[in-house]
């Protein structure tokens, strides 16, 4: 459709008002904020056009300032949480109902591809580099560059499976490239379509247990864990395909190391001043690393065996370790027991049996409250004490 500044004439101002009529019309509910955005927007350029134009009935001065136009919403990208992605994946191996599309999602989950990108791969996508391991390569999408994105072996096979199972046929048009090619996903001849990869997923979202998940969770699930890993901000950048830095802080700003450790350097602060104060008549209240006061450990367990309460806990050698669940399971708990240098004698054989008893139990605890990753934690614990006592033992022997 011409624009309006091409039609000559009185038909001029009928035309332009029957194009903008949509964008002043608000009908049902309040309009969200990226609708109210879009809206003055598309005023605002309509008034500075015909403005341009010399329409007279153009405003003299302006009318539109920028304060008046509403500021969209900074929303949080929508990651899937650590059991839920594990389910869904789980979900997509054992359960598929077409499995070209499962394929399909694990890799958009494993690479942190857009669906359009995914569903462009080509057959040729890998790239082996001397030296420097296998790529993906990854089309031109939605911010219209190309990018390569490194392979593990785990991926690796999945695309290894992908293309024994694929159907085999003619090249066909590529939306991006003018050009015809061998897609990596086809299906019974044709390109497998975004319809088809939506209903794998929401069959797997069902024998998962989840409710409503789209496929771009499964990118902002890959982007979360790279940083919760500590990745660099212009890797993400890269590994993503953002085009500015702006667009990858919103990840920054999910799990913000410095956040928490100000948060918790505050709250032990805040804990300490507002501590009992010691008096002469009263025992001396016990202070860890730091003067960090210790509360005692009936007032954490109600009196209950340490084992059962509703806390994250950690079985040490000499000892236990008990945190709310609000702060996370200690990254230095076990540290030892998993350090390839930790050797251990026949004398220490009944401590460990002694640990690994109590870390069953504490893995046994976990499962009944749902907290599967701290389940995990304390079965590799398990594991790591059997090949101790293990080696141990034939040492000694």
């Amino acid at each position: 459709m011409a624009p309006a500044h091409a039609i000559d004439g009185p038909d001029a101002h009928d035309h332009a008002t029957k194009q903008l009529a949509p964008e002043l019309t608000i009908d049902g509910p309040q309009q969200d904020g990226y609708s109210r955005n879009r809206r003055v927007v598309a005023v605002t350029t309509f008034l500075t056009d015909i403005t341009e134009w010399g329409w007279d009935v153009a405003p003299a001065r302006k009318v539109i300032f920028r304060d008046d136009i509403p500021k969209l919403p900074q929303v949080l990208p929508r990651y899937l949480p650590i059991d839920a992605d594990r389910r869904l994946q789980e979900a997509l191996t054992d359960h598929p109902t077409n499995e070209l599309a499962a394929l399909a999602l694990r890799v958009q989950r494993a690479c942190g591809l857009r669906i359009g990108e995914l569903l462009d791969l080509e057959l040729d996508c890998v790239h082996e580099i001397d030296g420097n391991g296998a790529w993906l390569k990854i089309p031109l999408g939605k911010m219209a560059t190309e990018r390569m994105v490194p392979l593990d072996v785990e991926t690796l096979d999945l695309i290894d499976r992908i293309t024994q199972i694929r159907s085999h046929g003619r090249p066909l048009p590529h939306p991006r490239y003018r050009r015809s090619a061998q897609f990596l996903f086809t299906y019974l001849g044709r390109r497998l379509t975004q319809q088809g990869v939506r209903a794998e997923l929401d069959h797997a979202a069902d024998i998962a247990g989840l409710e409503h998940v789209t496929s771009h969770q499964l990118r902002h699930t890959y982007a979360t864990a790279l940083v919760n890993a500590g990745v660099s901000l212009q890797a993400l950048m890269a590994l993503l395909g953002h085009v500015s830095a702006e667009m990858s802080l919103r990840y920054g700003r999910l799990f913000d190391s410095t956040v928490r450790e100000e948060y918790e350097r505050a709250l032990d602060l805040a804990k300490q001043q507002t501590a009992p104060q010691a008096t002469p008549n009263t025992a001396p209240s016990n202070t860890g690393p730091g003067g960090r006061t210790q509360l005692p450990l009936t007032d954490i367990t109600g009196g209950q065996d340490w084992k059962d309460t509703p806390l994250l806990k950690s079985r040490m050698a000499g000892g236990f370790c008990l945190r709310a669940p609000a702060q996370g399971a200690c990254p230095y708990a076990n540290i030892c027991e998993h350090c390839p240098s930790y050797r251990a004698d026949a004398s220490s054989l009944p401590i460990l049996a002694a640990q690994r008893v109590d870390a069953e139990a504490l893995a046994r605890d976990a499962e009944d409250r749902g907290w599967i990753d701290e389940a995990d934690r304390h079965h590799k614990l398990i594991s790591r004490l059997d090949a101790l006592m293990a080696n141990t033992q034939a040492t000694a022997g």
